[in-house]
């Protein structure tokens, strides 16, 4: 089965592509780094023939929120135009699970504008919301950072989930038939945030004091205890924390 692979050359679409190619499927790796761009349309027509399946897992290299909206609008209309062209017979998109309690956030209000052309291109599909990777823990951190020494975090549910375990659902839903609705995937252990973020810093060696702060923000959106955690029945990830930290510092 041929499969395209939408941001196949990033942190998740490698992954995925290893694993559907050794599977034996016939896997094309799709990114402006090989000629292959949906946001301008460049390549899709191509890469899209004789295509069976197409996996989106690109991600925006702007959040800023004009950029982002453009993003995710502009390359899911190519996407689905390509798709119809070339007979594609399921789509398969990444997203974020709580996408649609956020939608204070300039980037999850492009994520829900995402999942809503998805659902009216007349196109067989699968949307896997995942919770966040824990290669972001880092990037959480940065984004509460108040001075050198502090680290302010909302104290909301979070369920992080490894980047192998988000890329082995992926692959499985792309070879599965689709499901015209959204499968939920999360890590195997639900924390705090600012537990979790806290049990980072110190597995990194990192000093700074974690405090909860149930007025901080996540991204530009206020969050309720449940809105980063899947409601009901969830795919759940391998990977705990600490084999991920400690994998991590092999690496």
């Amino acid at each position: 089965m041929k499969i395209v692979v939408i941001g196949g050359t990033g942190l998740i679409g490698k992954k995925v592509v290893a694993r559907l190619a050794a599977q034996g499927h016939d896997v094309v790796a799709a990114s402006p780094q090989t000629g292959v761009n949906a946001l301008t349309g460049e390549g899709l027509a191509a890469a899209l023939t004789g295509a069976q399946v197409v996996v989106d897992v690109a991600n925006s290299p702007s959040f800023e929120d004009t950029a982002v909206m453009n993003f995710f609008e502009t390359s899911g209309r190519n996407l689905a135009a390509a798709e119809k062209a070339a007979g594609v017979r399921h789509h398969v998109a990444l997203s974020v699970v709580g996408t649609d309690k956020l939608a204070q956030s300039g980037y999850f209000r492009a994520k829900i504008a995402q999942e809503a052309l998805i659902r009216e291109a007349g196109i067989p599909y699968t949307i896997v919301r995942s919770t966040q990777f824990l290669e972001f823990l880092g990037g959480i951190a940065h984004s509460g950072a108040d001075g050198d020494t502090t680290v302010r975090l909302s104290p909301a549910l979070i369920q992080p989930i490894a980047s192998d375990d988000v890329a082995h659902a992926v692959a499985d839903s792309a070879i599965a038939a689709p499901v015209n609705g959204i499968v939920e995937i999360a890590g195997p252990e639900r924390f705090e945030m600012s537990t979790l973020v806290q049990r980072y810093l110190k597995g990194i060696g990192d000093a700074r004091t974690v405090v909860a702060d149930p007025t901080s923000r996540y991204f530009g959106a206020d969050l309720q205890e449940g809105t980063l955690v899947p409601e009901g029945i969830a795919r759940l990830g391998r990977v705990t924390l600490d084999a991920w930290l400690a994998q991590s510092q092999k690496s």
